[in-house]
């Protein structure tokens, strides 16, 4: 299987495919699709929906954790949280061409990711977040140069209260992607706000 991708430099999580279909014309490259309390039959149809759109715009989708949903819409790419990946069938994701990334918080769950071969390791909270509560303490950007170290040319993805003001932060520590939700969502002006982040990336890039 041909390796995708790395994540874009900003990489933002939206919670249904409303947000999606707001945000990706923008010219989001790498978007996440999270769907929390929602029923299969209506998670499977904004999968479905978000690759239609995705593909149009030339924008990479990752499905959040519901690898089902992704084998059936026919999507490339899923993210696994620790619980979700110790409960997935690897071989069947394998086996319908989708890679994996995966969240981890500690070194156990850094191994336990690697032995899965993700195509990235998320690491979070690097900040506090206020968008859930989280068992784990911020992590902060020493953490991020450590894990950096360990996993070599594997790209990290960093999340948790991230802001534009704390990027290059994140990004001179080791990181390469930023994960973005509660900066944008809680925004009185998203798209505005989904643009700075851009306008970042493509400074940092060029």
């Amino acid at each position: 299987m041909t390796a995708p991708p790395p994540p874009a430099l900003f990489y933002p999580i939206v919670p249904d495919i409303a947000w999606l279909k707001r945000l990706v014309p923008l010219g989001i490259k790498t978007v996440q699709l999270r769907i929390k309390d929602a029923p299969q039959e209506d998670v499977r149809a904004q999968v479905k929906e978000a690759v239609a759109v995705c593909r149009a715009h030339g924008c990479d989708l990752i499905v959040n954790d519901d690898w089902p949903a992704a084998i059936d819409a026919g999507a490339t790419l899923v993210h696994l949280g620790q619980e979700d990946l110790a409960a997935a069938d690897l071989a069947a994701i394998r086996r319908a061409g989708i890679s994996i990334g995966i969240s981890t918080h500690s070194e156990d769950e850094l191994e336990t990711a690697l032995a899965a071969d993700p195509y990235y390791v998320a690491l979070g909270p690097i900040y506090e977040t206020k968008l859930k509560v989280m068992k784990w303490a911020p992590q902060g950007l020493d953490k991020i140069t450590a894990w950096k170290r360990r996993i070599g040319t594997l790209p990290l993805v960093a999340i948790g209260g991230i802001t534009p003001e704390r990027a290059p932060g994140v990004i001179a520590a080791g990181a390469d992607s930023v994960a973005v939700i509660t900066d944008f969502i809680t925004s009185p002006h998203p798209e505005a706000r989904v643009s700075l982040w851009l306008d970042w990336a493509r400074k940092m890039i060029t």
